[in-house]
C-alpha cells in the first residue's frame, strides 16, 4: 500500500496552465469516480484552488504505472496534452507525500507563507471526497492527522500571527490603536481590490460601520453590498470625515484626494478625537502635511511595507518550527501505516493457516466417522499439517540457498528459529 501526491502549483506552472487543469467543484464527485476507475487506485481526493491542483491517492500499483495512468487520465479528462502537463508536474510518494500534504495545510507551501485559507480549502476537499465515497480508512486518517498538524502549528508557532499584506497590516494597526473595533466607524476611499480586501478584514473583525467613497457609485455598491457598507461620492468625503475614526484610502488618482485643510476641519468637529489614517495609494491620496497634525496617526504604504518585511521574517522563523512539527508528525503517520500493513499481513496469514487446518481436520473427522483407526487418522493429520506448514518455508530456504542469497538465508533461519536450541 502506498500514498501518492501529484500536482501542479503556482511555483511550477503559470496561471495559463493551472486554469486548464483545475476542477469544477460541482463536478468533483464525477471526477473522483472517474479517477478511481481509470487510475485503479483504492482511495482518492482532489484539492483544486486558484494556486494549485493536487491529487491524493492510496494504491497498490507501482509508482511508474500509477504516474502513467494519472497522466493519461488528466490528459483525457481536461483535454490537455501531456506535453503541457508534464513540465509542471510534481509527484511525491509515501512519507514525502504525507509531508507535502501537511506542509500545504500549514501554509508552508503557499504563495503567502503561513496563509490560513488553504486549510479551509483542504477541509472542503476532504468533505467532497467523503461525500463522493472515494475515501476510506487510510485517506480519512491522513486528512484528520493533517488537520491536527495544521492546528498544532497555528497553536505552537507564530506563523499566522503577523500581517503580511498591506490590507491585513492596516487592519492589524487599527486593532492596536482601538482596543475594540465594534464601535469604530471606518471610511474607505476607493473600491479596488486592495480596499475590498481591507473591507473584508474589517468585516471579519466586526467593525462598527463601514462607508465606501468612490468616484463610480455603481462599482462601490457592488463591493459595499458584501459587507453591509454605506456608499458616498468623493465629493461627500469632507462632510463625512468628521464621523470617521479610521480612514483608509487606495485609489488611482494622480492628485491627493484628502488635504490638510479637510482633515483639520474634521478634527475640529470631532473635538480633537484622533483619526487613524492609512494611505495605500501611489501617488498618495492623502497630503503628506496631514502627518504634521496633532491627533492624526498617518501611515503610508512604505510604513506598512517595513512592518510587513519584519513580519515576513518572523513568519520564516516560525516556519522552521512548523517544518519540525510536520516532519515529526509525518514520520508518526508512516509508522501507523506500516503497522496497518503488518496487521493486514498477519490477519491474512492466520486466515490462510486456519483454512488449511480446517480442510485437513474435516477430512480427518470424515475418516473417524467411517470407523478408521483413530491413531492412524491422528498420525496422518499431524503429518499433513506438518507438511502443509513446512512447504512455504522450505521452498523459501531452498530458493535462497540455490540463489546464493546469504543475507536472505540468515534472515529466514532467524524467522523460523532454526538455530534456536531446544
Amino acid at each position: 500500500m502506498s500514498i501518492i501526491a501529484v500536482g501542479i502549483n503556482h511555483k511550477t506552472a503559470p496561471v495559463s496552465v493551472r486554469e486548464r487543469i483545475s476542477f469544477n467543484p460541482d463536478a468533483l464527485s464525477t471526477a473522483l469516480q472517474s479517477m478511481l476507475d481509470s487510475v485503479q487506485c483504492k482511495e482518492a481526493a482532489i484539492l483544486s484552488t486558484c494556486n494549485r491542483t493536487e491529487l491524493y491517492l492510496v494504491q497498490d500499483n507501482t509508482l511508474d504505472k500509477t504516474q502513467e495512468r494519472l497522466i493519461n487520465w488528466l490528459e483525457q479528462y481536461h483535454n490537455v496534452p501531456a506535453s503541457t502537463i508534464l513540465p509542471s508536474l510534481y509527484i511525491h510518494q509515501d512519507q514525502q507525500a504525507v509531508n507535502h500534504m501537511m506542509r500545504v495545510a500549514c501554509g508552508l507551501d503557499s504563495l503567502v507563507l503561513g496563509e490560513p485559507q488553504i486549510l479551509g480549502q483542504m477541509k472542503q476537499a476532504y468533505s467532497q471526497a467523503k461525500a463522493a465515497g472515494s475515501m476510506a480508512l487510510v485517506m480519512d486518517r491522513l486528512f484528520q492527522r493533517t488537520f491536527g498538524v495544521a492546528k498544532q502549528v497555528r497553536t505552537e508557532t507564530e506563523i499566522g500571527s503577523s500581517a503580511v499584506s498591506v490590507a491585513f497590516a492596516s487592519v492589524n494597526l487599527a486593532k492596536h490603536i482601538f482596543a475594540k473595533l465594534e464601535k469604530v466607524r471606518v471610511l474607505l476611499v476607493g473600491a479596488g481590490e486592495t480596499i475590498e480586501l481591507v473591507a473584508k478584514h474589517l468585516y471579519e473583525n466586526k467593525v462598527g460601520k463601514i462607508t465606501v467613497a468612490n468616484r463610480t457609485i455603481a462599482k462601490a455598491e457592488l463591493m459595499a453590498d458584501k459587507f453591509g457598507a454605506d456608499v458616498i461620492t468623493l465629493a461627500q468625503i469632507p462632510d463625512r470625515m468628521s464621523e470617521s475614526d479610521i480612514v483608509i484610502s487606495s485609489t488611482g488618482s494622480t492628485l491627493p484626494i484628502i488635504g490638510k485643510g479637510m482633515v483639520e476641519h474634521a478634527l475640529s468637529k470631532r473635538k480633537h478625537q484622533p483619526i487613524f489614517m492609512v494611505d495605500l495609494a501611489v501617488p498618495r491620496d492623502i497630503e503628506e502635511q496631514v502627518a504634521d497634525l496633532d491627533d492624526v496617526f498617518l501611515y503610508t504604504v512604505d510604513d506598512l511595507h517595513s512592518i510587513i518585511a519584519q513580519n515576513m521574517e518572523n513568519r520564516r522563523k516560525a516556519a522552521l518550527e512548523a517544518e519540525s512539527i510536520v516532519n515529526t508528525q509525518s514520520t508518526s503517520f508512516m509508522s501507523w501505516l506500516r503497522g496497518l500493513n503488518t496487521q493486514d499481513t498477519v490477519v491474512s496469514y492466520r486466515k490462510q493457516c486456519l483454512e488449511s487446518r480446517n480442510q485437513l481436520l474435516e477430512k480427518a473427522l470424515v475418516q473417524l466417522r467411517n470407523d478408521k483407526d483413530p491413531e492412524a487418522v491422528v498420525a496422518e493429520l499431524a503429518t499433513k499439517l506438518t507438511n502443509k506448514f513446512m512447504h512455504a518455508p522450505t521452498s523459501a530456504l531452498q530458493n535462497a540457498a540455490q540463489g546464493g542469497e546469504l543475507d536472505k538465508l540468515i534472515y529466514l533461519r532467524d524467522i523460523f528459529d532454526i538455530d534456536k536450541k531446544p
